[in-house]
């Protein structure tokens, strides 16, 4: 079982699930043909995004006085925006807190240039990458104790990022479950065996 609140107004968007927009009864399918424009023009407007926030990125770097390689993509259906370089460690701040400022900031001037919300994903140093791996052991761990004990296994308050890679580890196992509790900034995940 996975989070789905909806996020408040004061939430910044929420990073557990993607949101998948079903078609209204009365609205015909596109067809396959109709859909290849309309999926590209989807692609370019988050390439588009993710230009805007690499380069109110890119500014922030020069006025900290920082140097760092910027890619800015669309994966996994969201644009992307990559810092890559030696001195970043200050960006990322302890836990990934830095980083998930950076990123709000940065979620901010997408809306401000394109006036919708935007589910930007910043990484700063493959910090992202790395504690995606941590996360999976930490919820592989989780998922064992469950399993040996027969009890559910409360985790320690978790990023909106951080709680989304433990779901989506404990929710390829069978016979548990995941599902967040708590309100930020001390949202938890909670494992717990099915049935």
């Amino acid at each position: 079982m996975t989070d789905t609140s909806i996020p408040r107004a004061e939430q910044p968007l929420d990073d557990e699930e993607p949101t998948a927009a079903a078609p209204a009864v009365d609205e015909p399918e596109e067809t396959d043909a109709a859909a290849a424009p309309s999926k590209a023009a989807a692609e370019g407007d988050l390439f588009r995004q993710s230009e805007i926030a690499a380069d109110y990125v890119e500014g922030l770097l020069d006025i900290l006085d920082y140097d760092g390689d910027i890619d800015e993509l669309v994966s996994g259906g969201r644009p992307v925006v990559e810092v890559v370089g030696g001195r970043l460690q200050n960006l990322v701040g302890q836990r990934g807190a830095t980083l998930e400022a950076l990123q709000e900031l940065a979620r901010l001037a997408v809306f401000r240039q394109t006036g919708a919300p935007s589910r930007l994903l910043l990484d700063v140093g493959g910090y992202r990458a790395n504690r995606r791996k941590e996360l999976a052991a930490v919820a592989r761990n989780a998922v064992e104790k469950v399993k040996e004990h027969g009890e559910s296994v409360r985790l320690e308050p978790m990023s909106a990022f951080e709680r989304k890679c433990v779901h989506d580890v404990v929710n390829a196992i069978d016979g548990v479950e995941s599902e967040s509790e708590g309100v930020e900034p001390s949202r938890r995940i909670v494992v717990r065996p099915v049935g």
